[in-house]
């Protein structure tokens, strides 16, 4: 598939196809929206927000989640705030997501049947990393948003003139409920 993805980049390079998608990394709408990488999001959700191209920060995890006060995404939204301009945050969960009850007892097996040893696992605990944390999801979405929201709201390093708020996005319809 990569080497696919590569063919098609050449003639999408040489066609001068990018011109289109022209713009800086300064969010035209000063906007960074931290949702999930769920395939269902990938169109879905910039067409759903009226987004285009250089409006927002988009950026996706798993779950669509702030974990830790000083994970990648808090680090993505500081920077965003401080060097790009964003004002503004929305936290974007979405239904029927892969991340509701995931959890490391779920990929524990999966590990070890992919040549993971217990050893390795060890060593990664060892490290100081929860695994049991690392890998956890969320039972409750609304939950999950409120958390997330609150960690951002509530980060030493953002300024409290930034508004933070959370939705969850319908998979199928695209249609926002905000989550208060």
């Amino acid at each position: 598939m990569i080497d696919q993805i590569i063919e098609f980049n050449k003639t999408f390079v040489a066609q001068k196809a990018y011109e289109k998608f022209a713009t800086d990394k300064y969010p035209n709408k000063n906007l960074a929206v931290l949702s999930c990488m769920d395939t269902r999001l990938t169109e879905l959700l910039p067409a759903a927000l009226g987004l285009r191209n250089g409006d927002a920060k988009i950026i996706k995890n798993a779950g669509g989640l702030v974990i830790s006060p000083f994970d990648s995404a808090m680090r993505s939204l500081v920077v965003a705030v401080y060097e790009l301009g964003v004002s503004e945050i929305m936290v974007v969960a979405h239904s029927q997501c892969g991340a509701c009850h995931m959890s490391f007892h779920h990929f524990h097996e999966q590990m070890l049947a992919r040549g993971i040893s217990e050893q390795t696992l060890n060593m990664v605990r060892n490290c100081g990393i929860d695994l049991d944390q690392w890998l956890e999801g969320f039972r409750d979405t609304e939950q999950s948003v409120r958390s997330t929201v609150a960690t951002i709201r509530n980060h030493p390093l953002m300024p409290t003139d930034i508004t933070v708020r959370g939705f969850i996005i319908d998979s199928h319809t695209g249609q926002l409920q905000e989550i208060h």
